[in-house]
């Protein structure tokens, strides 16, 4: 089980012990300090979960290190003041506070809050990890590809690329509906600047048969042909060639579908 380490700031020595005794008594590891100064190099040296501010402090005011910890620290802050006016309690939510609790307070009643702001920041903590695995995890229909694994399935099978094959694709299901030329996608993946890139059409159409039902009538990976070709120069139409993922958007298929014809045509002229 993970201990959570809270950090009392508090220059009442007799309430900086107390609490100390209970929140041990439930399991935290617990740093102290006497004011905001103090309170703040404990944060530099260690990782805090959950702080206990007291508003009024010599040297340096809960208020002023607040403020300060928020620049770098997004932990719980409950402030502590012996004031019961509600502008307090505003200014104390306002500058960042999660939770405010008067002076006297009961142990129970400050534990009861601790123990609610930490089950929060935990399963925010949580969401945000998932969040940042899933951003590496891409789907597009029936294709995933795992950027950690190294991995792709098509309709939950296996699919073997290469790893140029791998990297071509993963730069486009990032950008589902982004066109990219030849040249943008050479340079994003061999990191040097594109050269000859006839080698692009040969592992966009490896990429295609492996993910494609039917690679004539690609689902996935589609190809848009003689984007500003030369009409004196039938070959140079395809030098332009360009690649995208379809993003499920059926309007932005017909529309590129009817730019590639209308390329085509042109080049034919």
């Amino acid at each position: 089980m993970e201990q959570y380490n809270i950090l009392i700031v508090e220059d009442d020595k007799e309430i900086r012990d107390g609490i100390e005794i209970f929140l041990k008594s439930q399991n935290y590891n617990v740093y102290k300090a006497a004011d905001g100064i103090e309170g703040l190099e404990i944060i530099e040296s260690k990782e805090i979960h959950l702080a206990i501010v007291d508003i009024m402090m010599p040297r340096m005011d809960g208020v002023t290190m607040t403020l300060k910890l928020r620049e770098h620290h997004d932990f719980p802050v409950i402030m502590l003041s012996a004031k019961s006016e509600e502008t307090d309690k505003v200014i104390g939510l306002n500058i960042g506070a999660d939770d405010y609790v008067t002076k006297p307070f009961t142990p129970l009643e400050l534990m009861a809050r601790v123990n609610s702001q930490i089950r929060r920041y935990t399963k925010f903590n949580n969401k945000s990890q998932e969040k940042k695995e899933n951003d590496r995890i891409h789907s597009i229909g029936g294709i995933e590809l795992n950027e950690d694994t190294v991995e792709v399935f098509v309709d939950g099978k296996p699919v073997k690329m290469t790893p140029i094959e791998f990297k071509i694709l993963a730069l486009l299901m990032k950008n589902p509906g982004r066109v990219y030329s030849a040249d943008e996608i050479y340079e994003r993946v061999w990191n040097e600047k594109a050269i000859n890139t006839d080698t692009i059409m040969v592992h966009v159409r490896n990429i295609r048969d492996k993910i494609e039902i039917n690679p004539r009538e690609p689902k996935y990976l589609k190809v848009v042909w003689g984007v500003n070709c030369d009409n004196s120069r039938v070959s140079s139409c395809f030098s332009s060639y360009q690649f995208f993922m379809l993003s499920g958007n059926q309007s932005q298929k017909q529309r590129l579908d009817a730019k590639d014809r209308s390329s085509k045509n042109r080049c034919r002229q």
